[in-house]
């Protein structure tokens, strides 16, 4: 599906129905607003289906009419789109017969969207996934996002779960934008995961099993689970000024920001949250950061590791977190990730 071959993927249901999730790529000619969807929908289960169709047919071609004269109106004869609505249906069907009598080579996906989303279904929940993993470990501030592009600038095969998913997997890891809806995520992920090489090892970061509101399909998850881990380490005062110069212009205002760790009073004691919550007020997002390591993050991520019974292969250890300490230390993990490869571990 990912490999189609035509110029552009087109997908011509409602806004709302591409806003949860569409084929990676694909861009949005809705035939049908979510408004007039709707409308049809209502007309026929109350009135008529002929009367349902009688009515879309005008919208459908009215809508189709404008896409052409304004987003499609650049293209020439040669243009070979594919088209898909959510089963393949009239929707499709109608917009794809009036792109072939201007000319153009359109064709349309069988069974719509409905048979894209089994295939997904089909690789992350029934599927054994053909990838050797290795996880990429360490406490948080261990600049691990940032390591996991350097190694592929570096020629090392990674997936980014975070990227994928809009988050960064921790409590305060909100990125600017929503996350993608569990399908759009999974879409993702499965467009990743087509693109990797199977005869080479796929670093990944070490997460649990939800990145924020994203749960990892299980086939995936049972990979992640079982695999070796590359640990990261570095001191607490070079992981505090990482998090500080990273993420400090994206943490939420202090109201919000206090609301938030709140809710960790499940996990900690009063006395530990009311410390953290003064520090907000003061203003001591250093004396935070690294409150926050040493009472939070880092005994739960010892807890994590005991409990999963990670097997380490190799260990890397930062002095520093800057561009070029990170760069050095890509390297050494691409070297690792070779020697797996090469079947040395």
């Amino acid at each position: 599906m990912f490999d189609h071959g035509h110029d552009t993927v087109i997908d011509v249901r409602s806004p709302a129905e591409f806003a949860e999730d569409h084929v990676p790529g694909a861009i949005n000619l809705p035939v049908l607003s979510n408004e007039e969807r709707a409308k049809v929908g209502t007309i026929y289960v109350q009135q008529s289906p002929f009367l349902a169709r009688k009515i879309g047919a005008a919208m459908v071609f009215r809508n189709a009419a404008h896409h052409i004269e304004q987003t499609l109106s650049q293209h020439e004869g040669g243009w070979r789109p594919l088209v898909y609505c959510w089963r393949g249906g009239q929707r499709s069907g109608s917009f794809t017969y009036l792109l072939q009598q201007i000319g153009w080579r359109a064709e349309v996906v069988k069974g719509g969207y409905q048979s894209y989303r089994r295939l997904v279904h089909a690789m992350l929940y029934e599927t054994e996934l053909p990838f050797r993993l290795v996880l990429l470990d360490g406490y948080t501030g261990t600049a691990k996002t940032a390591l996991l592009q350097h190694v592929a600038d570096a020629g090392g095969q990674v997936l980014d779960l975070e990227g994928l998913a809009n988050h960064r997997g921790s409590l305060l890891g909100d990125m600017p934008g929503d996350q993608p809806s569990q399908k759009a995520f999974e879409s993702r992920l499965a467009g990743a995961l087509v693109r990797l090489d199977p005869s080479r090892p796929v670093l990944v970061e070490a997460e649990s099993s939800k990145i924020g509101a994203r749960i990892i399909p299980p086939s995936l998850w049972s990979l992640m689970k079982g695999a070796p881990r590359i640990e990261v380490s570095a001191p607490l005062e070079a992981r505090c000024r990482y998090l500080l110069d990273r993420y400090g212009n994206t943490l939420p205002q202090q109201d919000a920001l206090a609301q938030t760790l709140n809710r960790l009073r499940v996990h900690r004691s009063n006395a530990v949250v009311d410390g953290w919550i003064a520090m907000i007020g003061a203003g001591d997002m250093a004396g935070l950061a690294e409150a926050l390591m040493v009472d939070h993050y880092d005994p739960a991520y010892q807890t994590s590791r005991r409990n999963i019974g990670a097997r380490v292969m190799a260990s890397v250890t930062l002095e520093r977190l800057e561009s070029d300490a990170l760069k050095v230390a890509a390297s050494k993990i691409c070297q690792q990730l070779e020697k797996l490869g090469s079947g040395s571990y």
